[in-house]
Formats: C-alpha cells, structure tokens, sequence
C-alpha cells in the first residue's frame, strides 16, 4: 500500500514521504497511530500544497535571519575580566555573555548556541562566528580587557570615537563651505 508519511518513521521514512509498505503495517500500524495518511489522488495534491507552504515558510526564516547576520556583522562587543599578568583569564567569556551584551547593545537576541563555541580565555581582540543564514557568515569583534584598564580603555575609546565624528562633521562642514564658495 502506498502512503503519505506525517511524521518520521524509523527505517522507513521522513515526514512527508511517498512510502510503499506492506498493506498490514500500514493499517494496523501507521494509520491508527496517525503516521501516515492513504495516499490517495486527494492526498498526494494536499502534501503537495504542504510542501509548498513549508518551503515558503523555510525561505521567508532563511531571509529574516539574512537580515540579522547584516545586522550584527562586525559588532563590537567589551568584557572586563581578571586576569594573569601572562594574559590568561580566571575564566572565560561564554557565549551566554556575549549574547546577553549582544542583546543590550543592539536590542537583537540571539540564541547562545548560534554564537561559535570556542572559549574566549585570554586578554585581547578575538572574532567570533555566529552561525546565522546560509548568504552571510557574520562575526562579532570580542575585546577583553584586564579588569583594572577597562574604565581608562573606555574612555579612551570614546575620546577616539567623539574625535573621528567631529574630524568626520567638520570634513561635511568644509565640502559644504567649498561648495558654497564655488558657486
């Protein structure tokens, strides 16, 4: 007998399934339970609209996470750690941290088991791959900085970022000067 599987069946098939089963199995096993449908003309023309709506489903996910690996790509991420006078960390930065920074930083939450599961055990700058979509592979930028040096590194970075967004205003102000002057 020809049926439909519903769901996975052990040695005999996956969800979704044209199967050809003894016609004893398929009544007194698979029906009863559920697991399988007749396959009948009607049958076979609704599991292909199933399918049809599961693959829409499929590709509608695939391009929202597409959109949060654009999102997250290059992401800066600061931990302050204690750490040895050799580099090495008391410890590690887990992914469930850096899910939790990601999520305050960008508002975006992502699971911790899509972070890359290398432990972060020394002091510096390390990319981390998170595995989201199939287009775009994005990483995040990982710093980790010894416990005492993190409020100077601080704010030092942001002495670093107002400058470059001042140098950058300014270079818009003079194109601007320029170009009124030129007409």
């Amino acid at each position: 007998m020809k049926v439909i599987l519903l769901s996975d069946v052990y040695k005999h098939g996956v969800a979704g399934e044209v199967i050809e089963v003894a016609d004893g199995f398929a009544r007194n096993w698979l029906l009863p339970k559920k697991l399988a449908l007749k396959a009948t003309r009607e049958a076979l023309e609704q599991q292909e609209a199933l399918r049809a709506q599961a693959e829409a489903r499929r590709a509608q996910l695939e391009h929202r996470l597409n959109d949060l690996a654009r999102q997250i790509d290059g992401v800066e991420l600061f931990f302050s750690r204690r750490a040895s006078p050799t580099g090495k960390l008391f410890g590690s930065v887990t992914t469930s941290e850096i899910a939790e920074a990601l999520l305050a930083k960008t508002g975006i939450d992502i699971n911790r088991r899509r972070i890359s599961q290398t432990a972060i055990r020394e002091i510096g700058t390390h990319e981390v791959p998170v595995r989201l979509g199939s287009e775009i592979s994005p990483n995040l930028k990982i710093t980790v900085i010894r416990e005492e040096e993190f409020q100077s590194f601080m704010a030092r970075r942001a002495a670093e970022e107002e400058a470059a967004r001042l140098a950058a205003s300014g270079a818009g102000e003079a194109a601007a000067e320029a170009e009124a002057v030129g007409e």
